[in-house]
């Protein structure tokens, strides 16, 4: 079984930071890369940043390009999501996801609230 747990959401102000961390525990998986994805009231579930867990290379949906940043510390097993200049639209509960290979996402985590007020 493997766990991904969230955390850092919260409530912030428009052109504020938020720092969203996820800590991978449970059974040791090969991993390709990790991601955080978003789902809006109303909306699909939205690819936002991933991260290769081997060489570190990073891919960024357009919408969050310059102001979000996603990391890893493959010591800890953790990936961050650093978010700058928060705007309402980015208002949304983020997941965390692990994927084994390519081809998808296997694991995900349980959310946590983001809510950027005007």
């Amino acid at each position: 079984q493997v766990q991904l747990v969230e955390s850092g959401g919260g409530l912030v102000q428009a052109g504020g930071s938020l720092r969203l961390s996820c800590a991978a525990s449970g059974r040791t998986f090969s991993r390709y890369a990790m991601g955080w994805f978003r789902q809006a009231p109303g909306k699909e579930r939205e690819f936002v940043a991933s991260i290769r867990w081997i060489g570190g290379t990073t891919y960024y949906a357009d919408v969050v390009k310059g102001r979000f940043t996603i990391s890893r510390d493959n010591a800890k097993n953790t990936v961050s999501l650093q978010m700058n200049s928060l705007k309402p639209e980015d208002t949304a509960v983020y997941y965390c996801a692990a994927a084994r290979t390519r081809e998808k996402y296997d694991y995900w985590g349980q959310g946590t609230q983001v809510t950027v007020s005007s």
